[in-house]
């Protein structure tokens, strides 16, 4: 049997959103977790960096464990290397991209919030969907690293103080329109782990992301695909410390019930 997994890759935990709604869609299918330990986080780096550091880590990862699918679980690192990770590597890779189309087909007053990183809001390609998907929308953004923390707090079993997510979605709805926005688009994986606190600090507002529709095009391209079964999954970072072991009982949760370090 074709014991080839599917890869999925983020800078830290966010990307077990995205395994989520996969795992469900393909119960049978083996996945590695790959997180950028050494590099996290992500969303503060410039262009640059991100462009260079995550093809080269994906070939080693490739190289490794030879999926036979890769997911960029993230979507800063999507938004910016998916095109040379694509003409580097000999298989399909999926992207993550803010979930800005659903968003536009559920709002009622055209106001749509996204928030993401600090990378990911100023790409162009945010523009390009928001002018594609959302044109008869006002489409606000704010970049928030602190939330990723959030998260990634939140797996590792410490508490985050409400208001704190509320100082965040502040940063979208006190700009100018901000009162009006009813949907938020969470454009980065890390923020549907905290979907509940989000929706808990904005109640009347609805928040929704990429991780179903990737669900789906995973699918769709492994369309005829045999699975030898799920199996432990493993989950390797690319620095395994004490940090990253303490995160062992949320991985397992997951599906990853192995560890190692790339």
């Amino acid at each position: 049997m074709d014991t080839r997994p599917i890869l999925f890759f983020d800078s830290g935990v966010g990307g077990l959103s995205i395994v989520g709604p996969a795992r469900a869609a393909l119960p049978d299918a083996p996945f590695v977790y790959a997180a950028d330990s050494a590099g996290f986080p992500y969303g503060t780096k410039s262009e640059a960096e991100i462009a260079a550091r995550v093809p080269v880590l994906l070939g080693r990862l490739a190289e490794r464990y030879r999926p036979r699918l890769i997911v960029i679980a993230c979507n800063t690192a999507s938004t910016i290397a998916l095109p040379v990770v694509r003409a580097a590597l000999d298989l399909p890779v999926v992207g993550t991209v803010p979930a800005i189309k659903p968003a536009a087909l559920l709002s009622k007053t055209r106001t749509i919030g996204v928030l993401g990183t600090e990378a990911t809001v100023r790409q162009a390609y945010v523009d390009d969907l928001a002018a594609k998907f959302a044109g008869d929308c006002t489409v606000l953004r704010y970049g928030s690293a602190a939330l990723v923390e959030m998260a990634e707090a939140k797996l590792h079993g410490r508490v985050v103080a409400p208001e704190c997510y509320a100082a965040v979605l502040d940063g979208l709805f006190s700009q100018p329109g901000g009162h009006s926005i009813d949907v938020i688009v969470n454009a980065c994986t890390h923020f549907p782990l905290v979907e509940a606190e989000l929706a808990a600090a904005a109640p009347d507002v609805r928040f929704v992301d990429g991780g179903p529709g990737i669900a789906r095009r995973i699918v769709h391209l492994m369309q005829g695909e045999s699975w030898s079964g799920a199996g432990e999954g493993v989950a390797v970072f690319t620095r395994l410390g004490d940090e990253e072991r303490a995160l062992g009982p949320a991985l397992a949760a997951h599906g990853f019930g192995r560890i190692e370090q790339l």
